[in-house]
């Protein structure tokens, strides 16, 4: 018998939907950050609220969520998605090479607003414990928010961008140190044991587990399920990845989005990387926007109208010391003034992590309640304005100066797996089987970079061995696609010899693209008609192919000079190309020449 259906169960889930939907379209729309949308919306339908009117309008519950901690607890898995998709955009080696940033820039900034503030705290008559807890609790930014807001400004890969990510990836690693300190306050002597220091071994174990398992487990375990051709096997595989994670990294007493970044890392080393991040993204961007609807969820304004002064004033010295502070470590880390005031502004407001050190520091009695909570609605009304501090930083750094030759990465050219998006002015080989393989050969000799994609596991590990830069995934989609670098793609090759997907490769670039040159295999000259058609550059038939190489044997091996013989399959070749790309394509001047041709 079915289970009778409850429409009060499901409430919060097409308020949260509805949202999705509707408010984030409408402030694209009008060129509004959506983030702000969803946190507009979370303070709108929360019990801070809409909720406050429910007793005065009883209908409102209809338009209020009913379980805003449920909601918290997904929500957390957005962090959780975001963190795995950055470390899909690393290596180990950049990783080596941003050490300098993370734990260079990242120690200074971590160690200085902590201390900043909680000297602030204690001048405004906290306890000395008091105030340093809270000031740890502030010094962490909001990763949620700011890299979001950095990659919609194109500004992630800049020198003020990595110095920020530099840093919230150093407060990811500091969150157990400080929790673990927090406990030891919690104690009430304030004494340091020996199984405090042990505390940190699990984490250290965590993350050696982590590391070893998907050096040796994830490319063989995503190449058996890319074997199996199954859409939703190898989105099941990659979930598994992203969660199993996060969960050893949280049973480790670490967060579960440092577990998950790790793991992305480990897969940006792999062959799947681009199609993992196709898979993600849809579940990456949903639950994002469900972490902001909670944040706006958990502001009570209560506190803001019976406290204004405090709570404004905390909001606004903590802008004022975290951007200072900041600010001087990025000029002592070797920042240019322009990126050092960039990262500054985007690292100034509170973060996701508050909301842990302080709910952690209240339950062990660290922290008085009535303080802690006024505190977390400081910190929440700064995370609203991250996207206007970014917009003012990138308009202060608009004219960032480039990187010393000393700090500027190495060129990545000839690397397969690298922070960023794909460099510029590749060609695009879609398909790595017999004729793909030969067209990278080509290239090659001519010193021109390029990517492969191909839908056959076989193939990409055959590739990978072979040194070829080449990724596993469906090159029909547009998403994939654009992982590769189609945006700036010196050309697109299309060598598949599924020519139904060919096609729907063509129609995909040239709808983004329409200027880039996309040369495609084709079966035979109807087919390249067709390709023409869909918007295809050149369109290269296998079989008219196979006819002009054949009398170019037979034309040199009887005895005619060569160059006449180049000249004229050459012109031939021409002849066939203009009558497969004349402009009446449908109609039947155009048909009765394929024709033709076919005879």
């Amino acid at each position: 018998m079915a289970q009778e259906v409850s429409p009060e169960s499901y409430k919060d889930l097409v308020l949260f939907l509805a949202t999705a939907g509707i408010v984030a379209p409408i402030f694209k729309r009008l060129k509004i950050n959506p983030i702000l949308g969803y946190l507009l919306a979370g303070v709108i339908l929360g019990p801070f609220g809409l909720g406050r009117f429910i007793p005065y309008a009883p209908w409102l519950d209809y338009f209020t969520v009913d379980n805003p901690d449920e909601i918290a607890q997904l929500a957390e898995f957005g962090v959780v998605f975001l963190l795995f998709m950055i470390g899909l955009e690393l290596s180990w080696e950049r990783l080596r090479l941003m050490r300098r940033w993370v734990f260079g820039l990242g120690a200074v900034q971590v160690i200085g607003c902590s201390l900043a503030l909680g000297a602030g705290g204690m001048l405004l008559g906290l306890e000395p414990v008091v105030a340093l807890t809270i000031g740890a609790a502030l010094t962490l930014s909001s990763t949620a928010i700011a890299v979001p807001v950095l990659a919609e400004r194109r500004r992630l890969h800049s020198e003020a961008g990595r110095a920020t990510f530099s840093v919230l990836l150093f407060q990811d690693l500091a969150v157990a140190p400080i929790l673990i300190t927090l406990a030891i306050l919690g104690r009430g002597n304030g004494s340091f044991q020996l199984q405090d220091l042990l505390a940190l071994a699990p984490a250290a174990l965590g993350l050696a587990v982590i590391v070893l398992v998907g050096r040796l487990a994830l490319r063989p375990m995503l190449k058996s399920v890319a074997k199996a051709k199954s859409e939703e096997m190898f989105m099941a595989a990659c979930l598994l990845v992203i969660i199993g994670a996060g969960m050893v990294a949280a049973l480790s007493g670490l967060s579960m989005a440092l577990g998950a970044f790790v793991a992305g890392v480990l897969l940006a080393e792999t062959e799947y990387r681009h199609e993992v991040e196709v898979k993600i993204e849809p579940f990456k961007g949903l639950l994002l926007s469900l972490f902001f609807v909670s944040l706006g969820i958990r502001l009570d304004l209560s506190l803001l109208a019976a406290q204004p002064a405090a709570i404004l004033g905390t909001a606004l010295g903590l802008l004022v010391l975290k951007t200072a502070v900041v600010f001087g470590s990025g000029l002592l880390m070797g920042l240019n003034r322009r990126a050092a005031i960039e990262a500054a502004l985007i690292l100034a407001a509170g973060g996701e992590f508050a909301f842990v050190l302080l709910d952690n520091a209240m339950s062990a009695q660290v922290v008085p309640p009535a303080i802690g909570q006024a505190v977390l609605v400081s910190a929440t009304l700064t995370m609203f304005l991250i996207p206007g501090l970014a917009a003012l930083g990138g308009y202060l750094g608009r004219k960032n100066a480039p990187l010393p030759v000393s700090e500027a990465p190495p060129s990545t050219a000839n690397e397969p797996d690298r922070l960023g998006p794909e460099p510029a002015g590749q060609v695009l080989v879609i398909g790595y089987g017999r004729v793909g393989r030969l067209v990278g050969d080509m290239l090659g000799r001519h010193d021109l970079p390029w990517i492969a994609v191909e839908r056959e596991a076989r193939l990409v590990e055959q590739g990978r061995r072979d040194g070829a830069r080449i990724y596993y995934g469906d090159a029909s989609r547009l998403e994939l696609l654009e992982r590769c670098g189609l945006a700036t793609a010196r050309a697109v090759v299309v060598t598949m010899d599924a020519f139904e997907v060919a096609e729907a490769v063509v129609v995909a670039a040239r709808g983004a693209r329409p200027d880039v040159p996309i040369v495609v295999r084709a079966r035979d000259a109807r087919h390249a008609a067709r390709l023409y058609e869909l918007g295809a550059t050149d369109a290269v038939p296998e079989t008219i192919e196979a006819s002009l190489q054949l009398s170019e044997a037979v034309l040199v091996d009887i005895g005619v000079p060569m160059g006449l013989v180049i000249a004229s399959i050459h012109e031939r070749r021409d002849e066939y190309r203009k009558k497969l790309n004349r402009p009446d394509a449908l109609g039947g001047r155009r048909r009765r020449l394929r024709d033709a041709t076919l005879r």
